[in-house]
């Protein structure tokens, strides 16, 4: 399926115009690929086009994001999915919508389970993460940095 390209009136670095890419996906299995890919052709537009620095971090955090968020978006909720990705200060924001209303949460750390660390992964490698409930489903966002900090030391939340 093709990008939706937005409109006015985000964020973004061009004044009143956002970086916003909206991917609508079918929720069949070549859709994970395919938004991994999409991702990275985003940040490498938003390199390329907009001048914003995109660590190869960035790249690889974002890619990893998108995977887990869309395969679980695709094995908990039937139907299409809808991928969004949007640069927002330094962030590049990546929310997936699905029909399903229950939101997800984190099972504890425990080491020797085999799979379903999908979500603790991503909430451990991003700024900022939320799950808000939509009239029908849910739309689960993540936030990471484009860039890794001036001073050579990784860009990523404190914690305190």
């Amino acid at each position: 399926m093709e990008p939706v390209a937005s409109g006015p009136g985000g964020e973004g670095v061009t004044g009143s115009e956002p970086i916003q890419e909206i991917v609508p996906l079918d929720g069949q299995g070549p859709c994970i690929a395919e938004a991994r890919q999409r991702a990275a052709v985003f940040l490498a537009r938003v390199q390329s086009e907009y001048g914003l620095p995109v660590s190869e971090r960035a790249m690889e955090l974002t890619r990893l994001v998108v995977s887990e968020l869309v395969t679980n978006a695709r094995k908990y909720a039937p139907g299409p999915v809808l991928m969004e990705l949007r640069v927002v200060g330094g962030l590049v924001e990546v929310a997936v919508w699905d029909s399903d209303p229950a939101l997800p949460v984190a099972r504890a750390a425990d080491p020797g389970r085999v799979g379903q660390h999908g979500l603790e992964i991503v909430m451990a490698i991003v700024q900022a993460f939320e799950v808000r409930r939509e009239p029908v489903g849910k739309r689960v966002i993540a936030r990471i940095a484009l860039a890794d900090d001036p001073g050579g030391t990784l860009a990523g939340r404190c914690l305190r």
